[in-house]
């Protein structure tokens, strides 16, 4: 083997088959971890020390959006630094067409090309993106998706049929930007899926990767509640916003998916977002039910850090809502108890003058969502840590996990013949969040005050420094990931 270009020393290796961090070197080379172990030959390196930090695996974070309140561009450009600064490596975005995002309908194949340009170049991270079929054209274009271009994952947002991505919504096929005459509903959903499994038998050496995402809430369910909420107006703010998607819309939602993959034999089904305890309680529920159909469960970081309480402001709205506590402490549980698969930011930048709606105290006319993939290893780290759970399975929830089932092949784990994508984190800085000091563009934190006791503070992509000492460095390098990817 020829000498490392790089070596980690001084470092506490963070690996998923080990509960407690591991006194190892790291050595790369041409971006590619060449070796992982003790002591290892320094020799015509250079060296990088770790000064006795956590050196984790990049965090692949699983569900992102760029492009959806700002261009895609701009947020490719912005956002990838804030994820940078959280030590994420690795952002896979979701994306469709339609209002939002870039307003425009149409095939893919005319539009995710534009997706890919917008993008080009101006990433400080690798990325990729998972695209949902919204019209009956894009049904037959998932396995092309596949075979063309990399897109390995897809996307059904259950509650667009007849609810907006913000509250209520009349005019659905506008919003969508679907062909008159096509519904976005239950049926469309079970087409999907068909869609899917027939790309995974078109691709049988990539029928493992291929997998289908879906954004559990029922429309009609969350129609009727907002409808309640409004007219008895007891409930203010993030409490109010709960109430009108309440947790047993999220498990009817899981319930309908499961059973609609088990009649479709499709058998890769990521749930998405799941909020409260109802939602995993019906999540299990379907994995014991249809034991043939591989189940991942995911969870966000707003969830788990931040309850209708405890958030600094209604910038915490977000789809579905954050709950009450008892529903994280419920999530904090399963994710102990090992029933959570990964955990993502679900990140996508509103600013301040899109985000708040007149009055700016009307939950119901703010918009949805707000970033945090700056929080998530920092906020995995400091609550996981302070409840026991061993940094191996932050690792493993944060970065093996996702990369596997995404097609991300290269990426995951600090590992011989993977991407040395790494992050340095010290476990003994106690700092408090703070939306002016984060890189992203987005003015506002549901997070703001937030103690955290764990920071990142150096981020390599590929072997090369995008983050030093808390600061973002270099120009962008970060690349598209067609997926599966592999070298």
């Amino acid at each position: 083997m020829s000498a490392a270009d790089k070596i980690f020393t001084n470092v506490r290796v963070v690996h998923h088959d080990h509960a407690e961090p591991q006194a190892w070197d790291v050595a790369v080379s041409d971006g590619v971890i060449t070796a992982v172990g003790p002591d290892l030959d320094r020799t015509g390196a250079e060296v990088v020390d770790g000064q006795g930090r956590l050196l984790f695996p990049g965090v692949v974070d699983a569900h992102q959006h760029w492009g959806i309140y700002n261009p895609l561009s701009d947020d490719t450009a912005i956002e990838s630094r804030a994820c940078a600064q959280g030590g994420v490596t690795t952002a896979l975005n979701y994306m469709r067409t339609g209002q939002y995002y870039l307003n425009k309908g149409g095939s893919y194949a005319d539009f995710f090309p534009q997706v890919l340009a917008a993008a080009e170049g101006r990433s400080y991270v690798d990325y990729g993106f998972h695209l949902a079929p919204m019209s009956k054209e894009h049904l037959g274009e998932v396995s092309s998706l596949v075979g063309e271009h990399g897109v390995t994952s897809f996307k059904i947002f259950m509650f667009y049929g007849s609810h907006g991505l913000h509250g209520r919504s009349a005019s659905q096929s506008d919003f969508l930007m679907i062909p008159e005459g096509e519904r976005y509903d239950l049926a469309h959903f079970e087409f999907v899926m068909r869609a899917v499994q027939k790309a995974r038998q078109d691709h049988p050496e990539l029928a493992d990767e291929i997998s289908l995402s879906l954004h559990c809430e029922t429309a009609e369910i969350m129609t009727a509640y907002t409808r309640m909420v409004e007219e008895e107006g007891t409930l203010t703010g993030l409490a109010a916003y709960s109430a009108s998607r309440p947790q047993h819309s999220e498990g009817l939602a899981v319930t309908i998916a499961s059973y609609l993959a088990h009649e479709t034999d499709l058998p890769t089904i990521n749930l998405l977002h799941l909020t409260s305890a109802k939602a995993m309680d019906a999540a299990l529920r379907m994995a014991a039910t249809f034991p043939e159909v591989d189940f991942r469960r995911e969870v966000t970081i707003g969830h788990l850090l931040a309850d209708i309480d405890t958030a600094a402001n209604l910038g915490a709205k977000v789809n579905p809502p954050i709950r009450p506590r008892e529903d994280v402490e419920a999530l904090w549980s399963h994710v102990l108890d090992g029933n959570v698969d990964w955990v993502v930011s679900d990140h996508a930048c509103c600013k301040d003058e899109m985000k708040f709606g007149d009055p700016r105290e009307d939950i119901f006319v703010a918009k949805s969502g707000f970033g945090g993939a700056e929080y998530l290893l920092a906020g995995m780290v400091s609550e996981g840590g302070s409840r026991g759970l061993p940094m191996g399975e932050i690792a493993r929830m944060t970065a093996l996990n996702p990369a596997r089932r995404f097609g991300l092949r290269s990426k995951g784990a600090i590992e011989v013949g993977l991407d040395a994508d790494l992050v340095l984190v010290d476990p003994e800085v106690r700092w408090t969040v703070r939306a002016a000091e984060s890189e992203s563009a987005q003015e506002y934190t549901p997070f703001e005050g937030f103690e955290m006791t764990a920071q990142v503070t150096d981020t390599f992509l590929r072997g090369e420094a995008v983050l030093v000492d808390g600061k973002v460095v270099g120009e962008p390098r970060g690349s598209y990931l067609r997926r599966p990817t592999g070298r």
